[in-house]
């Protein structure tokens, strides 16, 4: 069953009304008729099925029919810390990582970061990933999309986790004692994992003495030099094997 998605499902008498991109979608894309049924997801993690009841070229009227109970939360909050990619692997790394269930992602701006963020057009680039991150929310059936925040300096990034209790790490490929797998399988389950990832030139000295002084442990993947985009999605993915919930649902 399709899954379209709004801010908020507001509803009125078992009514709901969709407006805006998804109404577009509905009507002019896929050109559902009255009667079709879909699922209704919105941003506070609330999901239903429902059916057309009317369309007009601006706004589709649906019943809310049956309330669908949110899936299951990961028991670990995954939290990505993504130095600014070029736009293509930024988003290709925001979506694959929210698909796969990380709850929080922070973009930062360090040292050696190519792409610089041009806050004259702040508001247009957080749109634009927020709506990657809806898509992603419907592909993978999430209760509500991932959240994910303006840039920051690296600094503000790293103090930002200095008193979080959780498993901090910091991926460097000069780290040659300590790769993630190993720290995984010796460390008790976290209810809260951060992962730093730097730029395509990589993280400086001076940054990770930095992430260490805050409580971030230097992780590498062995041999492996994997591109920024893949490394994100990677960590997500072992994270979430390891302490996550990617297993059958019950």
């Amino acid at each position: 069953m399709r899954r379209f998605f709004i801010e908020e499902i507001i509803e009125r008498d078992g009514l709901c009304t969709v407006s805006g991109t998804e109404a577009r979608h509905i009507t002019k894309v896929l050109r559902m008729i009255q009667g079709d049924r879909f699922i209704l997801m919105d941003g506070k993690g609330k999901v239903f099925e429902a059916r057309i009841g009317a369309l007009s070229p601006k706004e589709v009227i649906v019943n809310l029919e049956k309330k669908i109970p949110p899936p299951k939360a990961s028991p670990v909050y995954i939290t990505i810390c993504q130095a600014l990619l070029k736009s293509g692997p930024m988003d290709y790394m925001i979506q694959k990582t929210s698909e796969l269930g990380v709850n929080l992602i922070l973009p930062f701006m360090s040292e050696r970061t190519v792409v610089k963020f041009d806050r004259d057009r702040a508001v247009n680039k957080m749109k634009h990933w927020q709506n990657i991150l809806q898509s992603a929310a419907k592909q993978s059936g999430r209760g509500r999309p991932a959240d994910i925040s303006p840039p920051q300096r690296f600094h503000e990034t790293v103090s930002r986790f200095k008193c979080e209790e959780a498993l901090k790490v910091i991926f460097w490929e000069e780290e040659n004692s300590m790769g993630l797998k190993g720290l995984l399988k010796t460390s008790s389950p976290a209810k809260e994992f951060v992962g730093i990832v730097g730029p395509e030139g990589g993280l400086t000295g001076k940054e990770v003495e930095a992430a260490r002084d805050a409580g971030f442990i230097s992780v590498s993947f062995g041999s492996r030099i994997l591109r920024a985009e893949t490394a994100a999605i990677a960590i997500a993915s072992i994270v979430q094997y390891e302490w996550g919930d990617l297993e059958p649902v019950s």
